[in-house]
């Protein structure tokens, strides 16, 4: 046989994840013709999902009479066309035969341990006259036994193509090739072989380049998915205008790109300036701890963790686990991890004398302590109590200690943070890695928590509170918390991915709200600059 290299363009399907597949119908018949008039091989045109109701919207749609509705009109020329399904999602009555409908394959993806259900259902598929494509979803999960196991399980199907799906970025090119050549040597020789890249450690292009040099030769067709403008789920795909480019210059390729860029341009732009994909520290950390995404954004939501801190959490996530996200299975691993000692901590009592005996000055980093400062200056003259900074270090403000509960806002701060004069009095919660100077005191981070409120048991004010309250402090005098606002800045010397969404906001600030006022039978508080938490400030 000889050496064959198909493109194949999943934007409709993959890309989807990126937008919730609303295309519109417009777009996506527009896109579909653009890289059909490329000249690209096998393009997708979405998911087929019965769970979900029908709309001319979407690419995402319940039954193959429903995808042949969105695509009427398209003109096909000499692309196959196919649509995927994520087993267990389709029924077999969803499916209409083959000649009825626009469609002439349909890619099955399915977990390892669906393997022989799939493969049934693909039987149920073929029968209809599709040609059937099975998409090794995870692949990493496979080991060589499990790849030679599923060979194995596939002789009866005999499907159309089997794909090699690295569906979080997690593959070099060595891992790569390694699958392709078990499954080359004991495969079909007329079976297409699929690769399915993602960009988590930008080896997308690169790797799926590797497969089509690597692999010249061997008599195999070779099956590269690609989508315009990398569009895809988390880093994004290998883009198809690269890998396209890449066929015409080295393998007589015969795709013409400024039909793929007039779609970049016309189609897919515009959902990217909304909705962004591509490489993110989010999506290296989940391929670095070889882990689903999802388990990085729940961490990095908490926006006190150092990433040291995710990386040692995500460590610990069971290996079954791994690729499967259980939020309930983070969420308990973060209360472990909180519940460390850190070496070296500090008990309260040995170094809180001076901080209980005087009234405390308790500056945030709000806006107002910049806007407000001839106030604030007046007070402290005025009063002389004990300044302690509150995750900030305002150059104004005679500072006598800084207290630290987040590793994002150490990083803000860190040159202020290395030149503070010896006389200021540092404290750290656990869950900060110090660099470069060494904490006065370290503090058990769990140990100050609300943990019965989820959504501002972690915050700073909240974690100040309970420590006062254990230290003995009566006295606390708050300046610079304004309160999180969509419309105003939050940080008076900026922010480092510390934003929230307004909806985030307004629950924050009403938690806090109560924390506040429940803080008042313990403390006497007043507030110095105008807050979203006291309408009154002084």
């Amino acid at each position: 046989m000889q050496d064959r290299i198909l493109l194949l363009d999943c934007t409709l399907r993959d890309g989807g994840y990126v937008n919730n597949w609303e295309f519109g119908q417009s777009t996506a018949l527009c896109v579909a013709q653009r890289v059909i008039q490329a000249g690209v091989d096998i393009v997708e045109l979405g998911f087929l999902d019965d769970r979900n109701a029908a709309t001319h919207h979407r690419t995402l749609q319940p039954t193959t009479a429903d995808m042949d509705a969105i695509y009427e009109g398209l003109e096909k020329k000499n692309s196959m066309l196919v649509a995927m399904i994520d087993y267990g999602t389709c029924s077999i009555d969803s499916i209409a035969p083959c000649e009825e409908s626009i469609l002439d394959g349909i890619r099955i993806i399915f977990k390892r341990k669906n393997l022989r259900n799939a493969i049934a259902f693909g039987k149920q598929i073929k029968a209809k006259g599709y040609k059937v494509f099975m998409q090794l979803v995870s692949i990493t999960d496979y080991d060589d036994a499990g790849i030679l196991e599923m060979v194995e399980c596939m002789k009866d199907l005999e499907p159309y193509g089997i794909s090699i799906v690295d569906t979080y970025g997690l593959m070099h090119k060595e891992e790569m090739m390694h699958y392709f050549y078990l499954m080359h040597r004991n495969l079909p020789a007329e079976t297409l072989i699929g690769y399915h890249p993602h960009n988590n450690f930008q080896l997308a292009y690169s790797n799926a380049i590797e497969l089509v040099k690597k692999t010249r030769g061997l008599g195999r067709t070779i099956v590269v998915d690609g989508t315009v403008y990398g569009m895809g789920k988390s880093a994004g795909n290998a883009p198809l205008e690269l890998l396209s480019m890449y066929l015409n210059e080295h393998f007589d390729g015969h795709y013409d790109i400024n039909q793929i860029l007039e779609a970049i341009d016309g189609s897919i732009m515009p959902i990217y300036k909304q909705n962004y994909w591509g490489y993110s520290l989010n999506f290296y950390l989940s391929a670095l701890n070889d882990c689903h995404p999802n388990y990085i954004t729940y961490l990095l939501g908490k926006k006190t963790l150092s990433v040291k801190a995710i990386n040692e959490i995500i460590g610990s996530i069971d290996q079954d686990k791994k690729l499967a996200y259980s939020k309930e299975h983070v969420a308990e691993l973060y209360q472990q991890y909180l519940q460390r000692k850190a070496p070296g901590e500090s008990s309260v009592a040995s170094f809180t004398q001076h901080l209980s005996s005087n009234e405390i000055l308790l500056l945030a980093p709000g806006s107002s302590i910049i806007s407000e400062m001839p106030r604030i200056q007046e007070y402290i003259e005025q009063h002389r109590p004990t300044v302690v900074a509150l995750n900030c270090i305002p150059k104004s403000y005679p500072l006598d200690y800084v207290f630290i509960c987040n590793s994002k806002r150490l990083s803000l701060m860190y040159n202020d943070f290395r030149r503070l004069s010896d006389d200021v009095t540092t404290i750290a919660t656990s869950n900060v890695e110090n660099i470069g100077r060494a904490f006065d005191h370290v503090l058990d981070f769990e140990a100050f928590l609300d943990k019965e409120d989820p959504v501002a048991g972690d915050n700073a004010l909240v974690v100040f509170l309970n420590f006062a309250r254990e230290a003995g402090i009566r006295t606390i005098t708050l300046a610079g918390f304004d309160g999180f606002s969509p419309s105003s800045p939050n940080y008076f010397e900026g922010s480092a991915d510390l934003s929230k969404t307004p909806a985030e906001m307004a629950s924050i600030n009403g938690r806090l709200r109560e924390h506040l006022n429940a803080a008042q039978h313990h403390f006497a508080l007043r507030f110095l600059t105008h807050s979203v938490y006291n309408d009154d400030a002084e």
